[in-house]
This record gives structure tokens, C-alpha cells and sequence, in this order.
């Protein structure tokens, strides 16, 4: 490998990762302007570039092709957006890349910016390959809230290009090679019931007692899940798990509560039945919405689906591939993670997907986010032995 190529793709994906990073791309904004970026760097290199668009057209997914418009080859996959910085104790400004002992501080540098630049940075050297085999990148919008994007994307993919041939997620792993996650589903669960004056509480319907009945379900059924559940030994923790995540609710401490809301997720193992604990959920939910109606017919439960993340376990079929990417990423272990990534989404559509990125999930979504220089080098060389690894271009 040429290092002195290796150090300059390094300084260009710092460069580049300093304007990805000035973008406020959090989830709740539009993601065009990043986007608008991304796709005006691939088109000044002459790649081939189709955006994506959400249905109501506010944000957009990229999907780019560097060589043959023929089946097979590498999808190198990210997303665009990153959680909010509200109320975080920052010591820096988190859009500006700040460096301090080899360390880049910013919003989304470690989750996922940092992967998006290497990509970027690379291009120039892609587009003089004689490739047989094109080389795909995939940035989408809306992962943090559910990945919501994604399954717009690969549904463009499967009806408008040939096929891939595996996918690499380049969320941060520290380089090490993810075959296996959990997936993650979730809720955002609102009881309504009827204000009164607390003196008579058994005159009002109290939203909150009601939401308390329905966490409780749940934390029984995390218990549950933590006895007698699946176990895979990989995972930390090893078994499935439900999480009760924001509650609000209630007006004041004299006023029988109209409205309580709460989030909630299960993260299951790959395998794991789910949905049993999500229909005693809902079957409870009829239960106690008829219970509340007796007393005020205007009452209801109403559940919202937030995300459907599947799990991923790698596809015999991907082996051959996989083992070529540990090649490249100097290891011979196939690890496990509890957090959820796209990497569901393109095995759901027939893509195989592998989780391996710079940087650190300890720094992620926390005040002070930052990525060693490090693991930027260390994923340029990555990306380098993994582009001229002939057995992934057949």
C-alpha cells in the first residue's frame, strides 16, 4: 500500500469532514443542503448520481455509481442526518470541527459523517480504476428517527439498478467487522382520559394511572424477555430487551391528568418472535381502552409506530465476501452488536450487509462527540486494501 497516498486521502477526509460537519443536518431539518453538497462533489468528478426523494420531497436519500451499470460490486452506505445537540454541555461549537490531541470533535463525527467524507475523499482515485465490477454509495436521510429513509432507497434499488452484491454500513465499529445486531421497534403510545378536579377523582379518567398499567406490561415483559427469552452469548446484553424511553403527562398536581404519553421500544435478537409481546400490548390496550370508556366514551389509547429496524445475522451466501472484508480489515472476528443500523433494511431487499466504520458508539449522540484521527487513517487504508481486493470485483 502507498502510506503517502494513505496520508493524503487521510487530509482530505478531514477537509472534507469539516464541511459535512457545518451542516445542521438533525433529523427534525431537511437534509437537501448536505445532500446538495454531497452530489455536487460526486458530479464535478463525472459520477453517475439519482437522488431519492422522501414522498413529501423535504429531504432526499443519494445513491451514486462509480463504474459498470452492471450486477455485483459494493454498496458503501451512510447516513446524512445526526441527533439534536439541544441541552448537551458542549465545550466546543458542535458544527465546527475542532481537532485537540488527535482527537476531531463535532456532531456526527464518530455517528457517521467521518465514513461519508472517506467515501468522498476516495472518489477521484475510483473514478481511474479499470473497475468490472461499479462501486455504489448509498446516504440517506432519517436513520436517527427510524430509519426512515432507507427502505425508499433500497425499494429504487431493487426496481431501478442491477442488483449488488453486499453492502458495507459504515457506522463506527472501530474498524472491526459487525456480521450480527439486533433489530429495534418502537411506539409512541398517547392515553387520553378526562380532566377533573382532583378532589373527585373518581369523576375523571386519569391518563396517567392508565399509562402506569401499560409501562408495567412492559417492564413484566422485559423481565420476561431476561428469564426465559432467547440468548445469543454475542450480544451485550445477551437476550432481548423493552425500553420505556420519555413519558409525559398531567397539568398540575390538582387536576385529574387528561393526556400521558410515552415511547417505547423492543430491541429483539435476531430471531427473536416479537410480536407476541407487542399483541399482549395491544390487546391490554383494549382492555383498558374499554375499561375507560365505561367511564367517559371519549376516552382512547391510540399507538404510533415510530421504527421497524430488523435484525441482521449474515447470509450464508455473503460468506465468501465477508471473509474479503475481514482480509481487508486485518481481522479474523466476526463480532455482535446490541445498537440497530440500516444494515436490516438491505438484507430485507436481498442485499447482504456488513456493519464496519470509524470511530467509537461510545462517543455517539453524547455532548462532546468526537473521532480519533486514528481511526480516520486507519479506515482510509481499510477502504484502499478493500478497493483493490480483486476477489470483491469479480
Amino acid at each position: 500500500m502507498n502510506h503517502q497516498n494513505a496520508e493524503e486521502l487521510t487530509r482530505d477526509s478531514v477537509a472534507l469532514l469539516q464541511q459535512l460537519v457545518g451542516f445542521d443536518s438533525v433529523s427534525r431539518n431537511s437534509n437537501l443542503p448536505i445532500i446538495d453538497f454531497i452530489e455536487r462533489h460526486l458530479r464535478e468528478h463525472k459520477v453517475v448520481c439519482m437522488r431519492v426523494p422522501s414522498p413529501d420531497g423535504k429531504k432526499s436519500n443519494l445513491l451514486a455509481r462509480i463504474g459498470p451499470d452492471v450486477a455485483g460490486g459494493i454498496v458503501f452506505s451512510g447516513h446524512t442526518d445526526v441527533v439534536p445537540v439541544d441541552g448537551q454541555d458542549w465545550h466546543t461549537d458542535p458544527f465546527t470541527v475542532t481537532e485537540s490531541d488527535g482527537k476531531l470533535f463535532g456532531r456526527g463525527t464518530a455517528d457517521m459523517k467521518s465514513f461519508i467524507a472517506i467515501c468522498l475523499a476516495l472518489v477521484p482515485q475510483l473514478m481511474e480504476m479499470k473497475l468490472v465490477k461499479p462501486i455504489w454509495f448509498a446516504f440517506s436521510y432519517d436513520e436517527e428517527v427510524g430509519c426512515l429513509g432507507a427502505p425508499h432507497l433500497l425499494e429504487y434499488i431493487v426496481k431501478h439498478i442491477p442488483l449488488p452484491a453486499f453492502a458495507i454500513i459504515g457506522e463506527p465499529t472501530m474498524m472491526q467487522v459487525v456480521t450480527a445486531h439486533k433489530g429495534v421497534v418502537s411506539f409512541e403510545t398517547m392515553v387520553t382520559g378526562l380532566e377533573w378536579h382532583s378532589s373527585q377523582p373518581h369523576l375523571g379518567v386519569n391518563a396517567i394511572n392508565t399509562a402506569c398499567k401499560l409501562i408495567n406490561l412492559l417492564m413484566s415483559e422485559s423481565a420476561g424477555l431476561v428469564d426465559n427469552g432467547m440468548r445469543d452469548e454475542r450480544f451485550d446484553p445477551p437476550y432481548s430487551t423493552v425500553h420505556v424511553g420519555t413519558i409525559q403527562g398531567g397539568t398540575a398536581r390538582n387536576i385529574i391528568p387528561k393526556e400521558c404519553k410515552f415511547q417505547w421500544e423492543i430491541r429483539p435478537l435476531p430471531g427473536e418472535d416479537f410480536e407476541v409481546i407487542v399483541e399482549r400490548f395491544m390487546k391490554r390496550c383494549d382492555e383498558l381502552r374499554a375499561q375507560m370508556q365505561k367511564k367517559y366514551p371519549g376516552a382512547d389509547i391510540i399507538n404510533h409506530p415510530m421504527s421497524h429496524m430488523s435484525g441482521v445475522t449474515l447470509p450464508a451466501s455473503a460468506h465468501t465476501n465477508c471473509q474479503a472484508v475481514m482480509r481487508c480489515a486485518l481481522t479474523n472476528r466476526e463480532l455482535a452488536v446490541s445498537f440497530g443500523t440500516e444494515a436490516g433494511v438491505f438484507n430485507d431487499h436481498g442485499v447482504p450487509a456488513i456493519i464496519c466504520g470509524p470511530g467509537n458508539i461510545e462517543q455517539a449522540h453524547k455532548p462532546n462527540e468526537f473521532i480519533e484521527l486514528s481511526q480516520i487513517h486507519a479506515c482510509v487504508e481499510f477502504m484502499l486494501r478493500l478497493t483493490f481486493d480483486a476477489s470483491l470485483f469479480k
